[in-house]
């Protein structure tokens, strides 16, 4: 393991003074006022040489040269040399807001309240680690818990897992990896992050909205009977509605509707077959009866003269007749003959 030691800044910055050798000694000490604590905390931050992090000292130069505007020196940095400035100058604007928003949340600095939410960054990392891996595992199945063989115990082996190297990662890990290894952990825990957000956002499920369920309640109608008053079965029938469309129900069924139905010449009255009718027996009606309605009655107008009052009848008697009734004699009558009278 390399350690960066005091005499290697050093030597770090007098390099990046002799690039700058040409400019005048004010700017030059203003280039390089703050260059010694900026590669302390460079080194505080991991370890290797400092060229290979930060690029040569010529190349640092140059790019300080680039932040002041001042025209550069001999021949212009490599590719490697203006990423690593892109990278050195990337690094101080962050150092800069992290020194700027750390008082908003009471901290000197940002990255200080960070350290401290490092144990539950690595429990969330190990979590979605298996997350991804239940993911594939399950052939492309999302879910926000990391099931596996649909068991509770292999879920909760691959979750206690996962968490455990995480941790083991983070405390003890880094120490003992490269400084590619450490870029690569870096770069899987962004994307086990990455990760994890798609799962939230796919996880919340969308709006539903009710849909009222219809069912045909004549869908099931082989056959439409129409009977009238008397109870009469009427054939060749036609149903319309209220726009004088045909209305449609059922289909033939009996043998001798689906042959004309086949040969071209289906009916399009109803019933199609007669002898299914449901009331039997019955009388047929070849023709619905179009019979005219009945004409409005008069009502009769009440009259304004007086009603006459009929003419008194004589009660009947009630009693017995008092007249004796006339019974006829049977022998002749003999008529009265007047006495002589004496003369004188």
């Amino acid at each position: 393991m390399t350690v960066i030691s005091g005499p290697e800044i050093t030597r770090y910055v007098e390099q990046v003074r002799a690039a700058l050798a040409d400019l005048p000694p004010a700017v030059r000490d203003e280039l390089l006022e703050d260059l010694p604590e900026h590669l302390a905390e460079i080194a505080a931050e991991g370890e290797g040489p400092l060229a290979d992090r930060l690029g040569s000292p010529a190349a640092y130069a140059a790019e300080l040269r680039a932040a002041a505007n001042v025209p550069v020196k001999g021949p212009a940095p490599n590719l490697d040399d203006r990423i690593a400035g892109v990278v050195r100058r990337t690094r101080g604007q962050i150092k800069a807001a992290d020194t700027r928003l750390g008082p908003l949340i009471g901290y000197s600095q940002v990255s200080d309240f960070l350290r401290l939410l490092r144990p539950a960054w690595w429990v969330l990392r190990g979590y979605l680690a298996a997350m991804l891996v239940a993911f594939f595992v399950n052939g492309g199945s999302l879910s926000l818990v990391p099931i596996v063989d649909s068991t509770i115990f292999g879920t909760l082996f691959l979750i206690v897992a996962f968490v455990v190297g995480s941790i083991w990662l983070g405390r003890r890990g880094s120490d003992r990896l490269g400084r590619w290894q450490r870029r690569g952990l870096h770069a899987a825990g962004i994307v086990v992050a990455v990760f994890g957000f798609v799962a939230f956002v796919d996880s919340d499920p969308p709006p539903t909205y009710y849909q009222p369920t219809y069912s045909d309640p004549y869908s099931e109608v082989r056959d439409v009977y129409v009977y009238d008053e008397q109870g009469r079965l009427i054939q060749n029938a036609r149903l319309l509605d209220q726009d004088g469309r045909p209305i449609r129900l059922g289909h033939a069924w009996c043998e001798e509707a689906m042959r004309a139905e086949m040969e071209g010449s289906p009916k399009r009255t109803y019933p199609y077959c007669p002898e299914g009718a449901p009331i039997k027996p019955f009388s047929t009606v070849t023709e619905a009866p179009s019979v005219p309605p009945p004409p409005p009655t008069p009502t009769p107008v009440p009259s304004e003269a007086a009603p006459t009052d009929p003419a008194p009848t004589d009660p009947a008697p009630t009693g017995p007749d008092p007249s004796p009734t006339a019974t006829a004699d049977p022998s002749p009558a003999t008529p009265d003959v007047p006495e002589p009278t004496a003369t004188g």
